[in-house]
């Protein structure tokens, strides 16, 4: 995989984890599960990206 590759891949988990820890923030959730979900986003992007797509708060 070229560089240029690798480094689309990266801007676009970049963009996919800054919409999700938005929309988290913006949720009706409470403070405590928001910020675990930013957590998890920030501390494991694409895992973290995937888990709360399927399991975050709506």
């Amino acid at each position: 995989m070229g560089i240029e590759v690798g480094g689309l891949l990266g801007l676009l988990l970049l963009v996919l984890n800054v919409y999700a820890i938005v929309k988290t923030v913006g949720s009706g959730a409470g403070t405590g599960a928001k910020v675990f979900w930013v957590v998890i986003i920030l501390i494991f992007p694409l895992l973290g990206f995937l888990l709360w797509l399927l399991f975050g708060p709506r």
